[in-house]
């Protein structure tokens, strides 16, 4: 099951919830009308003298009682999923969780960050926040978000000090999973739903300490609460069987992910030893979400959100005996750590050479292998994540985890190498920033300058973290001068707006957040012309050869359905940034499986060929981005 699949199960799931969900509320708003008959219409009579349908049919009370009913879940609702709609911090900050500095240089937490980065520079998903839930000592993590550019891992201290770095890997490499395959959104509105239900109990216990002679309003506040109940069940029951199949699916992500089944093993036999339950009053709250159950054991297993631990284990491990090992304790982890990369001393390689562009072979870059590994990064692009951040200079990895170095790292990637028009830039930013960020930014530019080109897009994601931290005035400044600085030499090269997209998309949204994406086109044609748009750019960028160009261009319309009929290769001067990006913003609100097909057109249209340059690469990076399909790099 590929990426775009993933996303297409999300959507069924979210919608068999929905159905779920309203088959519970019509039970509900069924059970309040009842009780409301049997208080204030002549319900006890009619039990008394005998059932006659037509004591019991009140149209009146039947509208009035399910407008309030639908009213209060329905508020309840909306109000915890805008809670939770600013980002997945919300949920970790909820649960006690501590936000982890980017820099931080506590062993522990910098192998925890170290882990997470590489995840992040591996999949080609934004350095998502991280926390610590410190006051729980159990094993357990979780993700939480509405998408993967408000994302926040959070584990708990447990977790952190008692798993190795592997064990730690697998662990992360499942919530990075979750992250990929559109399940936290899902999360998010199941925790709206079920507060929507759990709302009515809320009023009832108001209604309850009503008081007055003959006062009816606190039989209503406990038949509220009974009803609020058997609402909760049942949403226990949806929020159960929502999650297990999914941990399944999540372990074996994991496991495809770092090829090391042994460390996501051990990881959970662990938990066998240890356990896994959050202490926090608030755990059920977001029970669904954690790596493994955190909460006690309920009745005969019914609300369990996850399967049992045995199962997850010979699942990934065979040969698995059943014992379950003693975890190591925090002194025994700190020595692992301080001996191992974790320490945070990580060699500047400042010099290391460009990497050379990627040869796929005489059939250019299979679009089959790219569409799998969306979402499903593999060993060797771990692999790959892990020795490129040994390549980034220690100067440069600080600065990229606060905000201040970040906001000048992202500017000394920016510089022109035109010293007068360099000069007039440095100036600028002087004029514009605070003294600290144009001195920060000095010291950078020679060591960015040396920089690999492959490191610099990982470094803008690293950088996302820190510059999250900023505040609103913050970003205004920084987004206006970083507006500026690109569009200082007249034009707009591909880095530049790549670059642009990923801000744009990750931190323009998390100061600004408007109304989320909606699928607007289910169906190709309409999107035709901006698909030659797309098409013709990749194709020109790839060579200045006719020939090579209409081949290139010919071998992305195949992967269309009919065969790319109607796509016409345009000229360069008629796919320029700006067309590229009018095109993008339309076929961003199309389904995932239309996103796939425009995926695999560009892949094959970058790899026909034979070779993916790096201009080729960072252009179908930024495509994905906008597309909001995270891209392994090419290796």
């Amino acid at each position: 099951m590929d990426f775009f699949q993933h996303q297409e199960l999300a959507h069924r799931r979210t919608r068999r919830l929905v159905f779920y969900f309203l088959l519970a509320v019509l039970g509900i708003v069924a059970s309040v009308y009842l009780a409301c008959l049997l208080i204030f219409g002549p319900g006890w009579e009619s039990l008394a003298t005998g059932f006659r349908l037509r004591s019991f049919w009140r149209p009146d009370l039947l509208g009035y009682s399910a407008a309030g009913t639908l009213a209060v879940i329905a508020g309840g609702c909306l109000y915890k999923i805008s809670e939770l709609s600013t980002g997945g911090g919300v949920v970790a900050e909820s649960l006690g969780g501590r936000l982890l500095k980017p820099n931080s240089t506590d062993l522990q937490e910098r192998k925890l960050l170290n882990v997470v980065e590489e995840m992040s520079i591996a999949s080609g998903v934004p350095m998502p926040k991280v926390y610590v839930l410190d006051d729980e000592r159990g094993i357990n993590a979780f993700a939480s978000g509405f998408s993967s550019n408000d994302a926040a891992v959070a584990v708990t201290r447990g977790c952190m000090e008692r798993l190795n770095r592997d064990e730690l890997q697998g662990v992360i490499g499942h919530e990075f999973s979750h992250i990929l395959n559109g399940d936290m959104r899902l999360n998010i509105r199941l925790m709206g739903l079920i507060f929507g239900l759990i709302c009515l109990a809320v009023i009832g216990r108001i209604l309850l300490r009503t008081r007055g002679r003959k006062n009816p309003l606190p039989l209503l506040g406990l038949a509220l609460i009974i009803v609020s109940g058997f609402g909760v069940f049942f949403g226990r029951m949806i929020q159960a069987a929502v999650s297990r199949q999914r941990e399944f699916l999540a372990d074996a992500s994991a496991v495809q992910f770092t090829r090391n089944p042994a460390g996501l093993s051990r990881a959970l036999q662990k938990i066998g030893a240890v356990g896994s339950q959050l202490q926090t009053e608030r755990a059920e709250e977001a029970s669904h979400m954690y790596f493994s159950n955190g909460l006690r054991s309920s009745f005969l297993g019914m609300f369990a959100t996850h399967p049992p631990l045995a199962d997850r284990i010979r699942a990934i491990d065979p040969s698995w005996q059943g014992d379950f090992p003693a975890a190591r304790g925090t002194a025994s982890a700190a020595a692992a750590t301080s001996s191992s990369p974790e320490s945070g001393l990580i060699s500047p390689l400042a010099s290391a050479p460009s990497a050379p562009p990627v040869v796929v072979g005489a059939s250019g870059l299979s679009s089959q292998s790219a569409i799998q590994n969306m979402g499903q990064p593999t060993l060797a692009q771990l692999r790959y994540a892990e020795q490129l951040r040994t390549t980034i200079p220690a100067p440069i990895q600080t600065a990229a985890r606060e905000p201040l170095g970040a906001t000048a790292l992202i500017f000394a990637l920016l510089l022109s190498d035109q010293n007068e028009l360099r000069a007039t830039q440095l100036a600028e930013i002087a004029r514009r920033m605070s003294p600290d960020v144009s001195s920060e930014m000095t010291a950078l530019a020679a060591l960015v300058a040396g920089l690999p080109t492959k490191a610099r897009l990982p470094l803008v994601n690293l950088a996302v973290a820190a510059l999250r931290e900023m505040s609103g005035e913050e970003f205004e400044t920084f987004h206006a001068t970083l507006r500026w600085l690109i569009e200082s030499d007249g034009q707009i090269d591909l880095f530049e707006f790549v670059l642009e997209k990923i801000l744009e998309r990750n931190l323009t949204r998390h100061f600004h957040p408007g109304k989320p994406l909606v699928v607007q086109y289910y169906a190709l044609p309409p999107l035709l012309p901006d698909l030659a748009v797309l098409f013709s750019a990749l194709a020109h960028v790839g060579s200045s050869d006719a020939q090579a160009t209409a081949r290139a261009f010919r071998a992305g319309a195949a992967v269309i359905p009919a065969g790319g009929s109607g796509l016409t290769l345009l000229p360069s001067a008629q796919c320029g940034l700006a067309e590229i990006d009018r095109a993008l913003n339309r076929l961003a609100a199309t389904t995932p499986q239309i996103k796939k097909q425009l995926i695999a057109g560009s892949v094959q249209v970058v790899g026909a060929d034979g070779v993916v340059q790096e201009r080729e690469a960072e252009l179908l990076r930024g495509i994905a981005e906008t597309l909001d399909c995270p891209m392994p790099p090419l290796v």
